[in-house]
C-alpha cells in the first residue's frame, strides 16, 4: 500500500516535469518565432541612408541646350525649367543655339567637357547631336529631350506634345467655323519633329474637306514673327478683296503673331487666325477683341519645363524611365475666355480644363527634396 502511494507520487511529479518541459520549450519557440521589431539603431540608419539620397540629388548643375529661345512660349518654359531646378536645389545654364544646328551640336559638346551633372534638349535634330548624344552617354551624363525626335537613342527620355492632337484641334475648329469651305494660308516650316508631325494631320485635313484650298502656303523658323508678318501683307496684296482669304492656320505661336499683325493693320477683319502654342503675350492677344487670332491649342509651357526637369532627377536618382512621356494639350478659344478682363496663363485654368499644373513626373521622393530644398 506504501509502496503504491509513492509510485503514484512519483508518476505524478514526473509528469508535470514533462509538462513544464513542453511549456518552456513552446515559450522558447514563440519567442523565436515572433517578428523582431525594428531597433532604434536600424530606424536612425534607414533615416539617415533616405536624407543621403535627397543630399545627393542637391546642387546639381543642369545644362539646357536649345535650339533657339525665339518669343514668349521658350521664354515661358525655360523659366519653368529653372524654377524648377531651383526647388530641387539645383541650377541651370541656358545653351542657345540661334536655330543654328551646328552651333546646337557644338553646345551639347560644350556641356559634355564641361561635366554638368545631367543635360535638358529642347527641339533637338537627330542626325546633327548623334556624336554628343554618345559622348554623353560615355560619361554617364543623363539626358531628357523636349519635342526633339530622339527615341532611337536608348536611355533618352524624350518628352512630346501631343503634336497631331494639337493640329486637329485647331484645324477642326477652323473647318467648323468656316463652314466647311473656304481658302486658307497655312503658316508652317519643315525639319523639327513637332512641325513634320502637325503636317500629318495638315494633310489630313485637306483630304478631309475638299472645299477648303490652301492658296498660300510659307514659314521661317529663323525670324519667325517678323518674316511671317511681311509675308502674309504680300499675300494680302495678292488676294486684295474681302472673302479671297477665309483663315489662316499657324502651326507655331511665333507664326500666329506675325500674321495677326499682318491682317490687323490691313484692316482684314474677317480673316481669322488659328495657332499653336500659346504663352501670356499670345493670350493676350486672343482676348483682344479687335485681334484676327481667336483659337489656339498647346500645353503650358511651363509646365513643360516643370515636368523635363521631374524626369531628369528620377534619372539622378537611377530610376528607368518611360523613354517617351506625351504630354496633353488643351483648346483655347476667345469665347472661353471672360470679357471683362484681362487673364495670364496661371490664371487660365479658371476658364478652360484640363490647363496648368502637371504632377507628371512627380515621386515622394522629389517631394521631399523639394520641401528639404526649400529649408
Amino acid at each position: 500500500m506504501r509502496k503504491s502511494l509513492f509510485s503514484s507520487l512519483a508518476l505524478v511529479i514526473a509528469v508535470m516535469l514533462v509538462l513544464a518541459a513542453c511549456g518552456n520549450k513552446e515559450d522558447k519557440n514563440a519567442s523565436s518565432s515572433a517578428p523582431a521589431s525594428a531597433s532604434p539603431s536600424a530606424s536612425a540608419s534607414a533615416e539617415q541612408s533616405q536624407n543621403a539620397d535627397l543630399e545627393a540629388l542637391k546642387g546639381k548643375k543642369i545644362a539646357l541646350v536649345m535650339r533657339f529661345n525665339t518669343g514668349t512660349f521658350s521664354a515661358q518654359y525655360v523659366d519653368g525649367v529653372k524654377k524648377q531646378a531651383a526647388k530641387f536645389g539645383g541650377e541651370v545654364t541656358v545653351l542657345a543655339s540661334e536655330n543654328d544646328l551646328a552651333k546646337m551640336a557644338a553646345n551639347l559638346d560644350s556641356a559634355v567637357n564641361q561635366k554638368f551633372d545631367g543635360i535638358l534638349i529642347d527641339h533637338g535634330d537627330a542626325a546633327a547631336l548623334t556624336n554628343g548624344l554618345n559622348k554623353a552617354k560615355e560619361a554617364g551624363i543623363p539626358i531628357v529631350a523636349f519635342d526633339s525626335g530622339l527615341q532611337a537613342f536608348e536611355g533618352i527620355t524624350n518628352l512630346a506634345q501631343n503634336d497631331q492632337q494639337l493640329a486637329e484641334f485647331t484645324l477642326e475648329k477652323l473647318a467648323e467655323e468656316a463652314g466647311g469651305k473656304g481658302n486658307i494660308v497655312k503658316v508652317w516650316v519643315a525639319g523639327f519633329p513637332p512641325m513634320e508631325s502637325r503636317e500629318i494631320s495638315y494633310k489630313s485635313f485637306i483630304g478631309k474637306y475638299p472645299d477648303i484650298k490652301e492658296i498660300a502656303a510659307f514659314g521661317d523658323a529663323s525670324n519667325p514673327q517678323l518674316d511671317t508678318q511681311n509675308r502674309m501683307e504680300a499675300v494680302l496684296k495678292q488676294y486684295p478683296n474681302k472673302g479671297d482669304i477665309t483663315a489662316v492656320w499657324a502651326a507655331w505661336d511665333e507664326f500666329a503673331k506675325g500674321a495677326s499683325n499682318a491682317i490687323k493693320q490691313a484692316g482684314r477683319d474677317e480673316i481669322k487666325v488659328y495657332g499653336i502654342d500659346l504663352s501670356d503675350e499670345d493670350l493676350k492677344m486672343i482676348q483682344d477683341p479687335t485681334s484676327p487670332w481667336i483659337a489656339s491649342a498647346a500645353v503650358d509651357p511651363t509646365s513643360i519645363g516643370t515636368v523635363q526637369v521631374r524626369y531628369l532627377y528620377q534619372k539622378f536618382h537611377g530610376d528607368t524611365t518611360d523613354p517617351v512621356v506625351q504630354l496633353e494639350p488643351v483648346f483655347v478659344h476667345r469665347d472661353a475666355l471672360p470679357k471683362d478682363k484681362v487673364i495670364t496663363t496661371a490664371e487660365l485654368s479658371e476658364y478652360v480644363e484640363g490647363w496648368g499644373s502637371s504632377d507628371v513626373g512627380n515621386t515622394d521622393y522629389l517631394k521631399e527634396l523639394e520641401a528639404a530644398a526649400a529649408k
